[in-house]
């Protein structure tokens, strides 16, 4: 398995980066690409690493954010033929904390170039030889904490419960593999639901404060015995505190090639 980072907040190579996130992941004989970041940067990254997005089979999205699927209109252009999985509610009215919009390009709903590639998903779907699509588990152990993000429906507006998160799990050597974009359903809880061998994304914990809670966290995800390679919304910071507790957590930057 091969995991190429196109878009991720930091790079140590050199190369432009923007608040994002996208993954070109070659396994079992499949290419797919993994969120599309906040802009087209991932398709101007995938050159400058020779990475062939026309190649790709798949395109999923991990949820229905903008620094996740910023450039998913980018992606049809480059190639022809390759559906996008996005759970059902990733076009929602999704807003943070501060009451600005961080959903889709909702002008792509009016896009045919765009939804004739998507096929949105309700539950567990297997794309080919172990790998699959997992929807959130049925009840959390822990509540990680997203207070102050929202949705609006019906002219209303409600707490965030994400429902349009969904994982990857891909299963090859031997191993579990799962990757979560933002891990906004709570990271301890995705791991009791699925248990992987690898985890690989964000956290959120990016804007939690460098105390005991994180650090108590941190402990909890040890104790699963799994490998971790993190990016994106954990938080740099957030990133350094945590290893102190974690013997096998690693940092996954924009330009790394991850082999597993």
């Amino acid at each position: 398995m091969k995991i190429t980072t196109l878009v991720e907040n930091t790079c140590s190579a050199g190369l432009p980066t923007e608040h994002g996130l996208s993954l070109f992941i070659e396994a079992n004989g499949v290419r797919v690409l993994y969120d599309t970041g906040e802009t087209e940067l991932f398709a101007e990254n995938a050159e400058r690493l020779g990475v062939d997005l026309s190649t790709a089979d798949f395109c999923f999205l991990s949820h229905g954010h903008h620094d996740h699927g910023g450039g998913l209109k980018r992606f049809t252009e480059l190639n022809d033929h390759a559906k996008i999985y996005m759970a059902r509610g990733a076009f929602g009215l999704y807003y943070n904390m501060a009451g600005k919009y961080i959903g889709l390009n909702r002008s792509w709903l009016d896009d045919p170039a765009v939804q004739e590639r998507i096929v949105y998903t309700d539950g567990e779907l297997r794309l080919a030889e172990g790998i699959t699509i997992l929807p959130p588990g049925p009840k959390k152990r822990v509540d990680m904490g997203n207070a102050g993000m929202s949705y609006r429906e019906g002219g209303r507006s409600f707490p965030e419960v994400f429902r349009h998160e969904q994982y990857l799990l891909i299963e090859e050597g031997g191993k579990r593999v799962l990757i979560s974009g933002c891990s906004h359903q709570g990271i301890i809880n995705i791991m009791d639901w699925f248990k992987p061998d690898v985890m690989i994304g964000g956290f959120h914990f990016m804007n939690m404060a460098l105390d005991d809670k994180l650090l108590e966290f941190g402990r909890a995800l040890d104790t699963y015995g799994a490998e971790y390679f993190t990016c994106h919304c954990t938080g740099e910071a957030q990133y350094e505190c945590l290893r102190k507790v974690m013997k096998r957590l690693h940092y996954l930057a924009e330009g790394d090639v991850l082999e597993i």
